[in-house]
């Protein structure tokens, strides 16, 4: 089902005549102030407001989006260093927030810093991504669009898996086309097994291998049976998120370590508290107990709330 369908349902009001425009409302913020003096700094600038038209102006799927659905994100792109004319390296933060039905609560889709951002950009040139010919003629060029794009279809295969089952695989898809035909050369890195174990290329082999399909399935019971449902069936919305970190933690136990794990949980830890300090002391045992092998970064706030 479309998640423009369920967003109607979701609020209940919204207007018959929709206006197609694009999905994302982006914010872009390019950090410079650890590049040299002697570099023109108003070349960040005119980078940022490129970046800025390319997610918010381009068309990335065939749904039609109204302006109060449009997923709400952050991309911050810290500038660390410069290696030659033109050429720079940096860390992208991705943020995203996906609403809440009867609620003004924004819960996280995706924080995630990438550390491995190495580009080139020359001022006031033409942002281009094909996916059809993700390496373009500039392999340094055309990675930083190559980035974006990803982050951009990770971000939309993660809203449509929140709102309908397997809604995200089209998207992700998309994503692993990127990974597949990735900008090769000596500078560019994270989208290649042997890059890391938390990279572009381990985040996609998680949600696109078949046997991690289960993720999937506690996606969608975390935010639509379980988040959505908490206003008005506040029980079994806590039954819905229980049965979403058992399903991870089956998920965990057979395939230990995988990427996908922390990158769910980042951020959530307030969240989760919030959710579970209100169960029964049974509901409190029982995630505390799933949530220690899950989610160990925040187990001290888990202790705090729920023993």
């Amino acid at each position: 089902m479309r998640r423009r369908i369920l967003i109607v349902l979701f609020l209940f009001v919204l207007s018959a005549s929709k206006v197609r425009s694009q999905e994302l409302q982006a914010n872009v913020t390019v950090l410079s102030n650890r590049i040299s003096s002697q570099v023109d700094k108003h070349i960040f600038q005119t980078l940022q407001t490129a970046l800025y038209d390319f997610l918010n102006n381009r068309k990335w799927t065939s749904e039609t989006f109204g302006s109060n659905e449009k997923i709400v994100c952050n991309f911050l792109l810290n500038l660390s260093g410069s290696q030659d004319v033109n050429t720079y390296s940096a860390s992208l933060t991705v943020q995203a927030g996906r609403p809440i039905f009867n609620s003004t609560y924004q819960s996280p889709l995706i924080n995630f810093m990438d550390e491995s951002v190495n580009f080139k950009y020359i001022q006031f040139q033409t942002l281009d991504f094909n996916e059809n010919r993700v390496q373009g003629t500039d392999p340094l060029a055309a990675n930083l669009t190559a980035i974006f794009a990803y982050y951009v279809y990770t971000i939309l295969g993660l809203d449509f898996d929140s709102f309908g089952l397997r809604g995200g695989d089209p998207y992700f898809q998309k994503a692993l086309n990127i990974v597949n035909n990735a900008p090769e050369g000596s500078s560019v890195s994270g989208w290649k097994p042997f890059d890391g174990v938390r990279n572009r290329y381990w985040l996609m082999e998680n949600l696109t291998d078949t046997k991690y399909n289960p993720l999937h399935d506690a996606i969608y019971n975390y935010y639509r049976q379980g988040l959505d449902q908490m206003y008005d069936h506040e029980n079994d919305a806590r039954t819905a998120l229980m049965s979403a970190l058992s399903g991870l933690n089956d998920i965990n136990t057979e395939f230990p370590n995988i990427m996908f794990m922390q990158f769910f949980f980042q951020g959530k830890g307030s969240e989760i508290s919030n959710v579970f300090k209100k169960g029964t002391p049974d509901e409190k045992s029982r995630a505390l107990d799933l949530l220690s092998r899950l989610d160990i970064s925040n187990l001290n706030r888990y202790k705090q709330d729920l023993q």
